[in-house]
């Protein structure tokens, strides 16, 4: 809701002067995960796409821009940037090969490819370093001697902006006639395909476009850290942030990013009141999916409030009556 835009940018921006440095590092990790979830959207909510390996494009990304930061000693923007574009690049053939089914199939494929590259990263130790990792990824100084993003609150100001430029890039793809198209075809790829429209195709551009996203999102994830290990890779992470997805709100942009802060919250609380904190986690997933299928986003936007405000959400479809 666009009312909430100027108190929710001045609150991220004056984030730094008001956290402790271990809220400020948690809130950090939030808004990187906020732009993994949202990548995922792309998929999930736009596109009807239920990809159970997105991990695949985090991981990647992470590892990509580690390999620069370590061995090649380029500085971090060109990292990040040249990460999220490697990314991008690896998907194009993968998405040709994922949209050529539907359905299940599609999910499994998606899920097939992360654990190879997880099989990869952890048996190519003279690259990847193996079940260790890559230990030690630097926060490179830019080009002339910019180095204001190293410090704790310049790397969260650099991930913060990433996230907003990203957030702004995805409603503009969404809004475009493209995204407009991945709706149709969402809704009803049939009658997409009778209207002329080539829905593997457009299905292809959006899975390279969450990759790209979802590869910037772990190149920022890898600095933030200081490592990069095969877990990246690992199902169980594709599952959390479909997860997140699902309790913001798919198809809603920003209804991911508050799934993610809502996941890492419940997951730092719960995991130190109980070790059962999964099984907990488990059966407020269950509920959202039986008595909130709309998200958190959703319950938002269900407000009085909300609809006199905003008749359309900020993510470019009609809120709900």
């Amino acid at each position: 809701m666009r009312w909430l835009a100027l108190p929710v940018l001045a609150a991220l921006a004056a984030a730094p002067a008001i956290l402790p440095d271990f809220l400020l590092t948690s809130l950090t990790e939030v808004l990187i995960l906020g732009l993994f979830a949202m990548s995922l959207d792309l998929l999930v909510g736009y596109t009807g796409l239920d990809s159970f390996g997105h991990a695949a494009v985090y991981g990647l990304g992470a590892y990509t821009a580690s390999l620069l930061l370590l061995g090649a000693g380029v500085s971090l923007p060109v990292a990040l940037l040249a990460a999220a574009l490697f990314t991008a690049m690896v998907a194009v053939p993968v998405g040709w090969l994922c949209t050529r089914t539907t359905g299940v199939s599609f999910a499994m494929l998606t899920l097939a490819f992360a654990q190879l590259l997880y099989a990869v990263a952890y048996k190519w130790q003279s690259v990847t370093g193996g079940s260790d990792g890559l230990a030690g990824v630097p926060r490179t100084p830019g080009p002339l001697g910019i180095s204001w993003f190293t410090s704790r609150a310049g790397y969260y100001h650099l991930v913060a902006g990433c996230l907003v430029g990203s957030f702004l890039l995805c409603r503009a793809f969404v809004a475009s006639p493209l995204g407009t198209t991945l709706l149709a075809i969402r809704d009803n790829e049939r009658k997409a395909s009778a209207l002329g429209y080539n829905p593997r195709a457009y299905k292809i551009a959006a899975f390279v476009t969450a990759a790209f996203f979802g590869g910037l999102a772990g190149a920022l994830y890898a600095p933030f850290a200081g490592f990069a290990s095969p877990d990246l890779f690992f199902w169980i992470l594709s599952g959390q942030v479909l997860v997140m997805v699902i309790i913001g709100g798919a198809g809603s942009l920003l209804g991911p990013i508050a799934g993610a802060a809502a996941f890492l919250l419940l997951e730092q609380h719960l995991s130190g009141f109980t070790d059962s904190w999964a099984l907990v986690l488990g059966l407020i997933f269950i509920v959202f999916v039986l008595f909130v299928p709309e998200g958190l986003w959703g319950l938002v936007r269900r407000r009085p409030f909300a609809r006199a405000a905003l008749p359309r959400d900020i993510g470019g479809e009609r809120a709900a009556p």
